[in-house]
C-alpha cells in the first residue's frame, strides 16, 4: 500500500490525517493511539509526537515502505483542535471500523 498522507500543523502542534481503513489494514485500533489525537468523519488526526511515530513504524513494518507525506501549515489555530479527542465513545461514532 503506497499512499501520501497530509500533515497539518499550526503554530503549536501538528497531526497526520489517516483514513480509518489504513489504520485497520495495519492491524491497529483507535485504542492504539492516545487522547492527543483527534477524530473526524472516518479519519484519525494522529498527533505528531508519539501517535504519528507509531503510525510510521507500523506502516513500514506492514507494507515494507515508508509512507509519503505532504504538508499543510496554517498561521492560526487549526480547526483540527475542534475535532473530537480520541476516546472509546467518540471512536465508535467517528471511526467505527477501528473502534473496538
Amino acid at each position: 500500500m503506497k499512499r501520501t498522507f497530509v500533515c497539518y500543523s499550526d503554530p503549536g502542534h501538528g497531526w497526520v490525517k489517516v483514513p480509518e481503513g489504513v489504520i485497520a489494514a495495519m492491524g491497529l485500533k483507535a485504542a492504539s493511539f492516545t487522547g492527543y489525537s483527534y477524530l473526524n468523519k472516518g479519519h484519525m488526526y494522529l498527533e505528531e509526537d508519539g501517535d504519528a511515530s507509531l503510525f510510521v513504524k507500523t506502516y513500514k513494518e506492514k507494507f515494507g515502505v515508508d509512507p509519503k507525506f505532504s504538508e499543510r501549515n496554517c498561521n492560526t489555530r487549526s480547526r483540527i483542535r475542534n475535532y473530537h479527542n480520541n476516546n472509546p465513545e467518540a471512536a465508535r461514532y467517528f471511526v467505527p471500523s477501528i473502534a473496538a
